[in-house]
């Protein structure tokens, strides 16, 4: 594996995201090498995967590779975005899957964390949800989880705003599990997987489907969903989404013109 580390020590195994150059983007690559060990590690029957990046790293992951964006006319975040792929990956794993986060957390890489079981962040973490920064119309799914993980108005302001609020905040709403220190927090996560180890793992893994169904038991009518879609193509038809994508290319603040 080129872009993450897989260690695999009893029943708990370890995921490090190890891109620093691109700091950790959830490009195609890195995502296929995780649905890779995943599958690898469902095949060896462990019963807790732990996710970090590289330890002491500033940026846990950038989000998605917006180099891998279309600059238009294309939904960028479509049935085939990577980001898609592997949230369904987390969210289907039989194991419990725990994110061990230290650094920022931008953009899609928030929904991966927030489609794990549990997580734990260091007092420095902070979570940025970002789309509305480089004019990308989030897609449907991706909405549900973070509603399935924040209250509303938490959510509205996260997209709105485009800013991070930090781990303490996301604990005290109830969106993280747990801050921890940062000389501390590698024990407590491994001391949590280890108590998740030693209980039965097809209830847990009976119980993680359960909660998978429920959390998704949200219908919506074939209008609405036509709806939904018809927004999204207003943005990724716009002139703003592809000004958005060249000034992130080209390193410069967008200019939006709301059309």
């Amino acid at each position: 594996m080129q872009y993450i580390k897989v260690d695999h020590t009893g029943s708990v195994a370890t995921l490090t995201l190890d891109h620093g150059a691109k700091r950790n983007a959830l490009s195609s690559q890195l995502v296929g090498e995780i649905l890779e060990a995943l599958d690898n590690l469902r095949a060896k029957e462990v019963r807790v995967v732990v996710i970090r990046a590289a330890p002491g790293a500033k940026v846990w992951s950038a989000g998605h590779d917006v180099g891998e964006l279309p600059e238009g006319r294309r939904d960028p975040l479509g049935w085939d975005d990577p980001l898609r792929h592997v949230v369904r990956a987390l969210e289907t794993q039989p194991y419990p899957i725990v994110a061990m986060v230290e650094g920022s957390v931008w953009g899609g890489a928030c929904e991966f964390v927030l489609a794990c079981d549990i997580v734990i962040a260091a007092p420095e973490a902070a979570f940025a949800a970002t789309p509305a920064k480089l004019g990308v119309p989030y897609n449907v799914s991706g909405m549900l989880t973070f509603l399935n993980a924040a209250p509303a108005r938490v959510v509205r302001e996260m997209l709105f705003t485009a800013q991070p609020i930090s781990a303490v905040r996301a604990c005290d709403l109830g969106i993280i599990n747990h801050v921890v220190p940062a000389d501390e927090i590698e024990a407590f996560t491994y001391e949590l997987a280890d108590q998740i180890a030693k209980n039965a793992p097809l209830s847990i893994s009976v119980m993680k489907e359960q909660l998978r169904i429920l959390a998704g038991a949200h219908p919506m009518s074939p209008q609405g969903f036509e709806r939904v879609q018809g927004l999204r193509r207003q943005v990724y038809d716009s002139e703003d989404y592809r000004e958005g994508i060249r000034a992130f290319k080209e390193k410069r603040p967008p200019r939006f013109e709301g059309h």
